[in-house]
């Protein structure tokens, strides 16, 4: 498995992983070609149940016709029940990143432990209502931890401003516990907040509509690489 770029609080540019979800599905192939020739630097994924979420997105044979095409590492979050049911096709269908939700997870250690044994890093995410302090026991275990800045389950939400004040919670407890796990913000991230959220400790940021429905996409990723 090839080494993904993972990187903490030091000064350098955020990393930025643009959503599929707002890409054109009839298009598909040339989107994801276009995040290639872009300074992306993964590729978000999210996966939708209808169950979890009170929307449905797609699944394993999307992520395997994306992956086909990607030059970028797939960061998978998976906003589905039971998801350790789901983990190792995933990997097999070309997930590098692998991220749970805490809500959906009883057994969140075991599931942690299981995307490690399948060789992808491991994230957590975060609902906007679940404490930040929830992850204290398995923080030392994360490569990620993802906060929901919108309600998941649809796209183009507003940004929920108390996000800033999330994410100093999480870099308090990972710089606390020793853990090397990057702060990844999905949801309504634009040019405008991206800096603020950069500066508060995110250093992954997921962008869906902002950066599809932008006149020039690449420019609008290579901008949003810009913020810090």
């Amino acid at each position: 498995m090839r080494e993904i770029k993972l990187i903490q609080f030091f000064m350098t540019s955020p990393l930025i992983a643009p959503s599929v979800l707002a890409a054109d599905f009839a298009n598909l192939q040339r989107d994801v070609e276009m995040l290639n020739a872009s300074a992306a630097d993964w590729i978000h994924v999210d996966i939708m149940d209808g169950v979890f979420v009170p929307n449905i997105s797609f699944g394993l044979p999307v992520t395997a016709a994306i992956k086909k095409h990607a030059q970028k590492p797939l960061d998978v979050h998976l906003m589905i029940v039971q998801p350790e049911r789901y983990l190792e096709a995933f990997r097999d269908a070309g997930a590098e990143i692998l991220t749970v939700h805490y809500e959906a997870c009883p057994h969140l250690h075991r599931t942690i432990q299981q995307i490690k044994s399948l060789g992808a890093k491991a994230g957590v995410a975060l609902n906007p209502h679940t404490p930040v302090s929830v992850l204290q026991d398995v923080i030392a275990d994360l490569d990620l931890v993802l906060i929901m800045s919108v309600n998941p389950g649809f796209g183009g939400q507003k940004f929920i401003e108390r996000t800033y004040e999330r994410i100093r919670q999480a870099v308090a407890m990972i710089t606390e516990s020793g853990s090397k796990a990057v702060i990844e913000i999905d949801g309504g991230v634009n040019q405008t907040n991206a800096p603020l959220l950069y500066h508060a400790g995110a250093r992954a940021l997921v962008a869906g509509n902002f950066i599809f429905t932008a006149a020039d996409p690449i420019q609008t990723i290579a901008d949003l690489k810009k913020v810090w």
